[in-house]
């Protein structure tokens, strides 16, 4: 498995909060919440191929 690389991201505060409560209702960390939707973003898109 390929090492994740850490990186800064900027986010209006209220976008963060609502990240932030979406995670926590899906009982996952803010990190894994905004992983997983670039994830299903990119992959609806057709630009990352399902693993």
């Amino acid at each position: 498995m390929a090492q994740k690389k850490p990186f800064v991201l900027r986010l209006d505060p209220e976008l963060l909060k609502a990240v932030e409560k979406w995670a926590a209702d899906e009982f996952r960390s803010t990190n894994g919440q905004l992983e997983w939707l670039i994830s299903k973003a990119l992959k609806e898109a057709g630009r990352l191929k399902p693993k």
